[in-house]
Parts: structure tokens; C-alpha cells; sequence
């Protein structure tokens, strides 16, 4: 392992400029993956809802396991190459271009070209995120990291909420009216029967990412340059066996990474699936589901805010435990709503159509379950964030971080297979939705069992 470098207190400018690191990433999960491409991807690009979801999870699956299997050896490579912005500029190119190609997924049009776009967008960006959060202990001290943590987070569903809300008020019309929410013709003369409403998001998702991730490389300081990238491969191989053998001895980092494994399955479960579920469910278009969407961001905004007042105080284990808690009940609550019922019928619901958006009884549940979602999965993400980097040294941040993505995706297939798998066998999308449940509850059993994380990163357990 090379020496430690010298820890400079990173400047205010240099700490917003790595923050806006989410807000620039994170419209592409809210608009493409969740709220937008996904569900015109399985209700409209596909031949039928329960094809498409399933074509949608094994899509997931391919990009987790790809990740799974070289985020630990990349993160690995950055502490030895040091420097992480290069990375980050080469997976923000292949993310861009794959984004830019999701104009090409027009209906009828074979769904092999957007299945790999999402994959490679996918892997890139999360491969992009290990080495960004793998700069956190270096720039931000202990005492703030889950503040710090948490306010990113919301900064990034921030960044959501805005390309959500101009794709609703300015690009995405009515199929009905052919109008937007603001009653205007949608710009540059797109056409939502041929789905061009849902395929501008992916070039605007890129564009978006371009431009705000540019203060991050010019204001926020990077590592000194380390060996040669091929020294850096040779030698990450050997630091990765490293790190293995001592998550043996570091039981505390070894117990909350399994957690962490199991929970997050689910979360990226909910995420990815979970607006293409209501969307075969209730037949939402664009516009409700990407007001749905802004519903559950604006409560998330205020959970992050609030998550990062509470890890301060609490710590970020507490954070976690109740985001998961939240997660379960919303879970249950999503799969036992229906048409006509709710809670697996115990409450009985008008099945009458009051008209306008989300007119029925059920579609209300729904949205209530989902706001409750919303406030939890930006808290149980960037307090786990914060778990870590309170963990860990500066010099051996790349390396967990590239482990902490591995246990978001070593078994990330698993998720979505239980999903696409059951939601075959079945016939039924809420059989297979509930296959979430199971890693949520178990993640949380783990993590009961797991230790705070240490006070000081140059002391980790």
C-alpha cells in the first residue's frame, strides 16, 4: 500500500462542487430508470406489461452483476492510481453516449438496443459513484460526513425533481390532448404516441450530467497521482485479496457490508421496478407517473434533510434501521393494493372513476404507500454512505468503497430475478413484487447485529 497522503481541509467551494456530483447523477435514475423510460419501457415498448417487466429485471440484473463483479478491483485501482477524476470522466463518456442512443427505442423497435443502452448507462454510473464517494474521508471531516452525506443525497433528488418536472410542464404531452401540464404544445415538436415524450429523456439526462458534474472537476481537489495504471491493476489485485482477508478480523465492516448486500437488493428493487409495477397496475401514462414521481421526491428532499439532523445525533446505523423499517411497511402496503381494495382486501375501496389524474380510490393508497418509500430510500442510501466512510482511513477508501458497491450488487441479480422469475411463473406482477420483502426484513435482521461505526476513520473497526 502506498504512504499516506497529506489530508488538506478541503474548502466550502470544494465540498459543493463534489456535492453536486448527485445532483448531476441522480435525474438519470429518477427519470430514466424509475419514473419515465422504465415504465414506457414495460407498459408501451413492450408487447405486454408482464413481458416487459420481466425483459426490465433481467436488463437490472445483467448491469448488477457486471458491477458486482468489477467495482471491488476498480476501487482498488484508485487507491493505487490515486487520482479519481479520470475515472470519473471515462464512465461519464460511455454513460452520456448510451443515454444519447435511448432517443433510437421508438415502439415497435426491437428491445435489444435500450436494454443495452440501460445496462451500459448503468454500470457507468455506478462505477463513476465508487470512486466519487470513495473521496468523501479525504474531503469531508468525520463530524459532518452524515450531514454531508444526506444533504448530497437530497441534492441529487433535487436535481430529479427539476428534470421531472420540465419533462412534465415542457416536453411530455397528454396522449389524450396532446398538450403538457402547462397546456402548451410539447417542445421541439414531440410526439407522445410514438413515445418521443419518454425517449427525450435519456439525451436530456446526458446533457444534464455533462454540464453539473463539471464543478466537481474544476473546484474539488483530487488524490496525488499514484503508480502507473498498469503497476495500478497488478497491484490492486493483490490490495483486493488484502482487504478480503481483513473483513475477516474487521467483523464490524464484515456484518454491516452482508446487510447492506441483503437490504440493498430490495431498495434497488423498489427503484427500479416499483414505478413500472404501478404503471402495468393502474395503465399510468407519462404525466402520472412523473407526477407520482415529483410527489415521492419532494418527500424524499425533506427525509434527507431531516436523516442528515438525525444521523448527526443518533448515527447512521439508527438512520438505516428506521429508513428499512419505513420501507417494509410501504413494501407490504404497494403489493396488497389493487383495484377496488387495499391491505389484501381487508379494506374494501370504491372501484369508481372520479375522473382526472389518479381518480380512483386505490390509486390514493397506492400514492400514500409511495410517498412513505420516498421519505426513506434517500436516508437508508446516504446514511449507509456515511457508515462507511466513518469506517474506514482515507487511504483504503477506494478500496472498501469498490466492496461497498460490490455488496449493492454482488447479489443485485437476485432482486430482480425473484421479480422477473416469479412474475413469470405466476402471471401475476404482484407474486412477484413481493419477492422485495424477503431482503428487506432479512437486511434489517443483519444489520441489528451490527456495531456502530468508529468515531474516527484512522481508527476503524
Amino acid at each position: 500500500m502506498k504512504n499516506s497522503e497529506p489530508i488538506v481541509p478541503a474548502s466550502p467551494k470544494a465540498i459543493r462542487s463534489w456535492m453536486l456530483f448527485d445532483w448531476a447523477a441522480q435525474p438519470f435514475f429518477t427519470v430514466v430508470i424509475t419514473f419515465i423510460f422504465g415504465p414506457y419501457f414495460v407498459s408501451r415498448l413492450a408487447n405486454d406489461p408482464v413481458a416487459g417487466q420481466a425483459a426490465w429485471g433481467y436488463t437490472v440484473m445483467i448491469a448488477g452483476i457486471i458491477i458486482a463483479l468489477m467495482a471491488p478491483v476498480l476501487g482498488a485501482v484508485a487507491d493505487a492510481t490515486g487520482a479519481r477524476k479520470r475515472w470519473i470522466a471515462f464512465f461519464a463518456s460511455i454513460k452520456i453516449v448510451a443515454l444519447l442512443l435511448l432517443w433510437f427505442a421508438a415502439p415497435g423497435s426491437a428491445l435489444w438496443l435500450p436494454m443495452l443502452c440501460i445496462i451500459l448507462a448503468m454500470v457507468a454510473a455506478e462505477f463513476s459513484i465508487v470512486f466519487n464517494d470513495s473521496m468523501m474521508p479525504r474531503l469531508i471531516p468525520q463530524a459532518d460526513i452524515g450531514r454531508i452525506s444526506n444533504l448530497a443525497w437530497g441534492l441529487g433528488y433535487l436535481g430529479g425533481l427539476v428534470v421531472l418536472f420540465s419533462v412534465l410542464l415542457l416536453l411530455a404531452g397528454n396522449p389524450a390532448t396532446g398538450k403538457t401540464l402547462l397546456g402548451i404544445a410539447p417542445l421541439f415538436g414531440l410526439d407522445a404516441a410514438l413515445g418521443e415524450d419518454a425517449r427525450i429523456t435519456g439525451p436530456y439526462a446526458a446533457l444534464w450530467y455533462l454540464i453539473f458534474i463539471l464543478p466537481m472537476f474544476l473546484f474539488t481537489p483530487d488524490s496525488s497521482k499514484g503508480v502507473p495504471l498498469a503497476s495500478a491493476v497488478k497491484e490492486s489485485i493483490g490490495e483486493l485479496k488484502n482487504t478480503l482477508g481483513e473483513l475477516v478480523r474487521r467483523r464490524g465492516i464484515l456484518r454491516f457490508l452482508i446487510a447492506r448486500m441483503t437490504y440493498q437488493d430490495g431498495v434497488n428493487g423498489l427503484l427500479a421496478l416499483g414505478g413500472t409495477f404501478a404503471a402495468g397496475m393502474f395503465g399510468w401514462q407519462t404525466i402520472e407517473m412523473g407526477i407520482y414521481g415529483i410527489l415521492l421526491l419532494v418527500v424524499a428532499i425533506g427525509g434527507c434533510v431531516y436523516a442528515g439532523k438525525l444521523d448527526a445525533r443518533m448515527g447512521s446505523k439508527t438512520v438505516v434501521l428506521l429508513s428499512l423499517g419505513c420501507l417494509i411497511i410501504a413494501t407490504v402496503g404497494i403489493i396488497s393494493t389493487g383495484p377496488g381494495y387495499s391491505l389484501f382486501g381487508l379494506v374494501q375501496l370504491s372501484a369508481e372513476d372520479s375522473g382526472g389524474l389518479f381518480a380512483t380510490p386505490a390509486e390514493k393508497f397506492y400514492i400514500g404507500f409511495g410517498l412513505l418509500i420516498g421519505l426513506a430510500f434517500g436516508p437508508v442510501q446516504a446514511s449507509s454512505r456515511s457508515y462507511l466512510a466513518r469506517s474506514v482511513s482515507v487511504d483504503e477508501a477506494g478500496r472498501y468503497f469498490g466492496l461497498y458497491a460490490l455488496s449493492g450488487r454482488a447479489t443485485a441479480f437476485l432482486a430482480p430475478m425473484a421479480v422477473a422469475s416469479l412474475t413469470l411463473y405466476t402471471d401475476s406482477a404482484r407474486i412477484g413484487m413481493a419477492a422485495l420483502i424477503v431482503f428487506l426484513v432479512l437486511g434489517f435482521a443483519i444489520l441489528l447485529r451490527a456495531p456502530y461505526p468508529a468515531s474516527s476513520s484512522t481508527a476503524p473497526n
